[in-house]
């Protein structure tokens, strides 16, 4: 029994061993494609900060709220579903700890879907003496189904590249052994814009309040790095 179990184990080894030899000794190419893409936002996230402070003491944050969701409300947005309460969870915790005025600053985050709503947002908030607006990150809400067309296209590009190495040859290319998703990546987590405060239309248009702040968003860039191995006949 014993020496039946060592047979096993011998051939099993050897089996091992001629299959990783088989697949060194087989002519193969080798490629590694890289593609991207740059793809405007659809989601764009503002923070909005309603402090009795920012109005000089003239309105409280109860009737900044109420301003704030009537204005958002002419500009057709849906207040229910794009506009969230941030609390303590959140990344603005430390400004709350911080802050003396605790129990009169309340914290918003907006959605909205393209940059010209952002600009009408900020110039109708603005007038209304809300103008502690920021813009928080921006995302791109298909980045999966992006992402995963990159990679169809970089296989065939893969493809079409092994062929054309192979043709000046007289050989040609045979199936895929092995295939690699090396890096696909965005930079759409990294769209926060730190350090950027944006304090209304009269900083960018003087007294022309009446004009949509022009904003615009870079373009958030995807990539995809796929390594093929085929056979060649």
């Amino acid at each position: 029994m014993k020496n039946l179990f060592i047979t096993i184990l011998i051939l099993f080894f050897t089996k091992s061993i001629s299959q990783n030899k088989n697949f060194i000794d087989q002519a193969y190419l080798e490629t590694e494609i890289e593609i991207d893409s740059l793809i405007v936002p659809d989601r764009i996230y503002l923070t909005i900060i309603l402090n009795e402070t920012d109005s000089r003491n003239k309105k409280s944050t109860e009737d900044l709220e109420n301003l704030m969701n009537n204005t958002l409300k002419s500009l057709n947005i849906n207040t229910e579903k794009s506009l969230t309460l941030l609390d303590f969870s959140s990344d603005f915790k430390k400004y709350f700890l911080s802050g003396q005025n605790v129990l009169k600053t309340k914290m918003y985050s907006l959605l909205v879907n393209d940059a010209f709503t952002a600009g009408k947002v900020l110039a109708e908030l603005e007038k209304v003496d809300i103008s502690n607006v920021s813009i928080e990150k921006t995302e791109y809400s298909k980045s999966e189904e992006l992402l995963l067309d990159l990679k169809s296209k970089a296989i065939i590009k893969s493809k079409r590249y092994a062929e054309s190495m192979t043709k000046p040859l007289n050989q040609k290319v045979g199936k895929a052994i092995f295939i690699s998703d090396l890096n696909s990546i965005s930079n759409q987590l990294q769209g926060r814009v730190s350090g950027v405060q944006i304090r209304g239309a009269s900083s960018v248009y003087g007294n022309r309040t009446n004009e949509p702040i022009a904003v615009e968003f870079n373009k958030i860039k995807f990539t995809t790095k796929i390594s093929i191995k085929y056979l060649i006949e």
